[in-house]
């Protein structure tokens, strides 16, 4: 059986891989995550390669490694992870009341018999969120909850009492569209 690898440190992605019963081990992509694309399904796509790509690079054996990145869109920003609060709150604001897209890209890498094989894909998820008052962006941002998420937030956390609905796969929204990727994987493994 071969090795699984994430190339990812984040708790959410780990914990939807263990929830579908895959055995897996954690080396965290220290890859910087920026580039010159802009088209969102892209820039995932390719963000999620370049994990992968530096942590396979020092595994040895046969072993596949996912790399995974996740990007919000609104009306046609990126919008990542906030570097402050106040970045945090300007993003919160423009995702309130309105519809934004959500990109997940996943990258996997499979190595047998010294072959290796790349593959990869996007998922983009529609997400609406109901109108909020300025207090109450201020008190979600309060929780801490929002910096380490793009576009600021955690569906799966205390943000869900804002979200009015979703068009797509709510996986993909959390940080990995899971059932995709099992569709790739179980070709894999």
């Amino acid at each position: 059986m071969k090795r699984v690898i994430l190339a990812s440190a984040s708790p959410r992605r780990k914990e939807l891989l263990s929830q579908v019963g895959v055995v897996f081990e954690v080396i965290p992509s220290t890859e910087e995550e920026n580039c010159a694309e802009t088209e969102p399904a892209k820039i995932v796509e390719l963000l999620a390669r370049r994990k992968a790509e530096s942590v396979a690079a020092g595994v040895a054996g046969d072993y596949i490694v996912i790399g995974s990145d996740t990007v919000v869109t609104k009306d046609g920003e990126v919008l990542g992870k906030p570097s402050d609060k106040e970045e945090a709150f300007r993003m919160l604001y423009s995702l309130q009341g309105a519809v934004h897209q959500v990109y997940s890209g996943v990258a996997l890498i499979s190595c047998q018999k010294g072959k290796k094989e790349i593959q990869s894909f996007s998922v983009m998820t529609e997400v609406e969120v109901f109108p909020m008052e300025k207090q109450q962006i201020e008190g979600y941002i309060a929780t801490g909850d929002c910096m380490d998420k793009a576009g600021a937030y955690g569906i799966q956390g205390c943000f869900a009492e804002f979200i009015k609905g979703i068009h797509g796969d709510y996986y993909n929204v959390v940080g990995l569209p899971v059932s995709r990727l099992m569709q790739y994987l179980r070709k894999l493994l």
